[in-house]
């Protein structure tokens, strides 16, 4: 990109080249890393960050100003987009370009630390799918049973992503309320036939792991039972079809012609997956329109679903890392519990 010098201000790219998450801006270049904090970050920085030179700043303007004067006479990108934040770096270096993609594209394939945190976050969230089948039952609300969950996950070091597009940690949708791919944890009570979608989504250490798995209660109808069996069909041909230098948009199809085929692809209505690492959705993006190439390492999911409106829906889904036969990181059983 013509560049010689990375800025980051985002918290996962400040911790992917730092090691510390938090108030901060990090510098690197051919020389190495420096971190520019407030002083009530210094100490924190200086005991969690990994080979970085520490600078004390001022806090919001006066830390730009302790930049500027770092980084005169380089070539900087940095993944800031804020208007502010760049129009002020441009004003004494007229050459600084805002992007992500070297900050994405650094964070697209995993090493063997990364993959062994995904690993442990992954079977966390396996434990609090055996807690659904223990926990969840016909009275209880959506809202009840997310607590459970939380109190569990959190007591072994598992934390919201923050996602900015959803209010709740999780994701716990039944009956007509799993027809919305996103929805919303309400006080809806579970009901006798409910389709129960639960999706996981926490951090470990920095790391997202997303899973979902997709419950019946009591008597389930023979409709929901084939719409979850056709989900279960379409996600196996995906997790099949992931293997290093093959086409995203090869994955996405494998999983919408099962769907397709069974008469039901008009309900299913996003992407089969995405990157996950340090944020919910990274590269690649595993899409109809997609031209990302699989790499091996990459960590990405796979999750078909099928959705009738103000009905029902279900979806599973698996994290997995990228190899020449995939590794799942998910062993929660994928055939239809009902409870």
């Amino acid at each position: 990109m013509g560049c010689d010098t990375l800025v980051a201000f985002e918290p996962e790219n400040l911790f992917y080249m730092t090691g510390f998450w938090g108030e901060a801006i990090a510098i690197l270049d051919k020389n190495g890393c420096t971190v520019v904090t407030p002083e009530l970050e210094m100490r924190r920085v200086k005991e969690e960050s990994t080979d970085c030179e520490v600078v004390k700043s001022e806090r919001g303007k006066g830390s730009l100003s302790t930049i500027i004067k770092m980084l005169k006479g380089k070539k900087v990108c940095t993944d800031s987009d804020s208007y502010s934040i760049v129009e002020s770096l441009k004003r004494s270096i007229p050459s600084v370009r805002s992007s992500t993609d070297p900050f994405y594209r650094a964070r697209e394939v995993k090493d063997q630390q990364e993959i062994v945190l995904l690993r442990k976050a992954s079977s966390i969230l396996d434990e609090m799918y055996e807690m659904c089948v223990d926990e969840m039952m016909i009275g209880q609300s959506e809202v009840q049973l997310q607590t459970i969950l939380m109190q569990y996950a959190m007591e072994r070091g598992m934390f919201s992503t923050g996602y900015k597009s959803t209010l709740n940690p999780l994701i716990i949708a039944a009956g007509p309320n799993g027809s919305l791919p996103h929805a919303q944890v309400t006080d809806r009570k579970f009901k006798r036939g409910d389709m129960v979608v639960v999706d996981l989504t926490l951090r470990y250490k920095g790391y997202v792991s997303d899973a979902t798995r997709t419950f019946g209660l009591g008597s389930v109808s023979a409709e929901a039972k084939k719409i979850y069996e056709i989900v279960r069909q379409s996600q196996a041909a995906g997790l099949k079809a992931v293997k290093p230098n093959v086409s995203c948009k090869s994955v996405d199809d494998a999983c919408r012609q099962v769907i397709e085929k069974k008469k039901y692809g008009k309900y299913f209505i996003h992407s089969t997956g995405h990157g996950i690492g340090l944020e919910v959705h990274e590269f690649p993006n595993l899409g109809p329109s997609s031209k990302a190439i699989l790499s091996k390492n990459m960590a990405v999911t796979v999750e078909p679903g099928i959705y009738i409106p103000r009905k029902l829906g279900v979806r599973i889904e698996d994290s997995v890392i990228v190899g020449n036969k995939v590794e799942v990181l998910h062993k929660f059983t994928k055939e239809l519990v009902i409870i």
